[in-house]
């Protein structure tokens, strides 16, 4: 924006110069531009580093853009309004030519998002040298090949699905247990098959439509944070429960404290799904960044979005400022209690037990 802007006046000032500046007679040497940005240039490496930031090459090659064109700008804006002397023109142009390269470095300097260095295969690669017994997969289906990969590693695969179709698409492919995924679930929906929309489905409706279908263990998730619903998602056919929001909020979870008490002030209406933070929907508590950032709708597909948003979220977990995370949370996040892990644990046995 600041290049085009700088460019734009470039050129409106240039038309001016050439309209009414033959009057004029005068003519701007190119020392002003020149010093605009020797300045500039040497603004913008200095003055950085006072914000957190350093120039890079990248900063400086567009701060110069900007700045030939400010300089330029400024000097045909003298020439064509026929006022002042190059003793005039030359120092303006210096000073307002030079603000520009800073200006940018400042205000539009940035992380960058990028690619992850890593691939999908390094991922798989890194699981089964960790010595795992259980590979979960999510977001989609794995290829043949890394099935026989990790099945030939004595690993047990869990693929995690959404509705029905999902469910059966993973048994074909060979995975040993589903993951059903209801729509009350915090963090990233599983949804591969068809448009998240259409794939919100509630866990006590997901898991016994699953169990019907598909002759695999199946692992229910999303909103259980008591032995009451265990209870429920294995009255209705599931093997066993997955919990992760009542276990955010334990003493071991290391998430930022402003955090937790997001999380224990939640209520049923609290959290949305959301693509502001990653570019894929996730359901997480509604804050601030959240807000803002779909308010602009220029979303970046995943993983380019969750590049862009790292830098403020981990400057904002450092901070423990819970306006500027992505907070992660189920439907039922009220229910959450405040005690270590392995005491939630027994809790939750003495729940189901009773």
């Amino acid at each position: 924006m600041a290049i085009a802007l700088a460019l734009a006046a470039a050129i409106v000032y240039g038309a001016a110069d050439f309209l009414g500046g033959v009057a004029s007679r005068r003519t701007a040497t190119i020392g002003a531009v020149v010093w605009s940005q020797a300045v500039g240039l040497a603004l913008l490496a200095g003055v950085l580093p006072l914000f957190g930031g350093a120039a890079v090459p990248a900063d400086i090659a567009w701060g110069a853009v900007c700045g030939v064109a400010g300089a330029v700008a400024i000097v045909c804006l003298y020439r064509g309004l026929a006022i002042g002397t190059m003793g005039i023109v030359s120092p303006v142009s210096a000073v307002l030519g030079a603000s520009v390269p800073v200006l940018y470095g400042l205000l539009f300097r940035g992380e960058q998002p990028t690619l992850p260095a890593w691939t999908f295969e390094d991922q798989v690669r890194a699981c089964i040298d960790s010595g795992a017994t259980v590979f979960s997969v999510t977001f989609g289906l794995l290829p043949a090949e890394l099935v026989k990969l990790v099945k030939d590693a004595g690993m047990y695969i869990v693929g995690t699905a959404t509705t029905v179709h999902e469910a059966l698409l993973f048994a074909e492919s060979g995975v040993d247990a589903i993951a059903a995924q209801g729509s009350e679930a915090g963090a990233h929906r599983g949804s591969f098959a068809k448009p998240f929309e259409q794939s919100m489905v509630g866990i006590l409706s997901l898991v016994p439509q699953i169990v019907r279908e598909v002759s695999l263990p199946v692992i229910a998730a999303g909103g259980i944070m008591d032995g009451r619903a265990i209870r429920a998602v294995l009255a209705v056919g599931a093997q066993a429960a997955q919990l992760g929001t009542a276990f955010l909020v334990t003493d071991e979870c290391g998430v930022a404290e402003s955090y937790k008490q997001a999380v224990l002030a939640s209520r049923d209406d609290s959290t949305r799904v959301t693509r502001a933070f990653s570019g894929r929907p996730a359901r997480g508590i509604v804050n601030r960044a959240m807000t803002e950032i779909e308010a602009d709708d220029a979303t970046l597909p995943y993983p380019y979005q969750n590049s862009l948003t790292r830098a403020m979220r981990t400057a904002a977990a450092k901070q423990d400022r819970a306006e500027f995370l992505s907070l992660w949370c189920g439907q039922a996040g009220h229910l959450a209690r405040r005690m270590p892990a392995a005491e939630l644990v027994r809790t939750l046995i003495a729940e189901l037990s009773s």
